[in-house]
């Protein structure tokens, strides 16, 4: 289901069907350092992860994270979205491309139509996001969009802290 659209991209609801891109993205050695390791080996792995993960979401919550489809071709280049982690007040903006697709504005483009998308189609008033202190690319995208950093905070007790941004929406 199409969620969103910008000028080059198309931002739509994440089904089972995606499990073979899943399974790539979360396996990317970047997706692992500055997002996490979801373990996600096999077709099967990433089947459960969608349908435990953002199709749970969009049932539970009416949101969730967003494949990015290029508007062109429909080649899939990353996932954004929002997300409900219990250890935050707020909602969070996530967002991971596969690493040929960085440092072309993709990133940029997603994130900024999910936040619009958050204040103007689902009424929040304020968003948040995290990043790991050492991706730098992650903390400009945030700044340009316009979140500032708030805090480090740990999402879990064995889990290294991480820099929390926020905004209005």
């Amino acid at each position: 289901m199409l969620v969103l659209e910008t000028e080059r991209l198309r931002l739509r609801r994440l089904s089972i069907d995606d499990a073979e891109f899943i399974l790539r993205l979360l396996n990317e050695p970047s997706f692992i350092q500055y997002i996490g390791d979801k373990n996600v080996r096999t077709i099967e792995d990433a089947r459960l992860y969608l349908l435990n993960g953002p199709i749970a979401s969009y049932q539970k919550y009416g949101f969730g994270l967003f494949l990015i489809e290029l508007q062109d071709s429909g080649t899939p280049i990353g996932m954004c979205g929002l997300l409900k982690r219990d250890v935050l007040e707020n909602i969070d903006l996530g967002y991971a491309l596969i690493p040929e697709f960085w440092s072309q504005g993709y990133g940029y483009e997603a994130a900024a139509a999910v936040k619009s998308y958050a204040g103007q189609v689902l009424g929040m008033q304020r968003i948040v996001a995290v990043t790991n202190i050492e991706n730098q690319s992650s903390i400009r995208l945030l700044e340009k969009i316009g979140f500032r950093f708030e805090k480090m905070l740990k999402l879990a007790d064995d889990q290294e802290e991480v820099m929390l941004f926020g905004s209005t929406v």
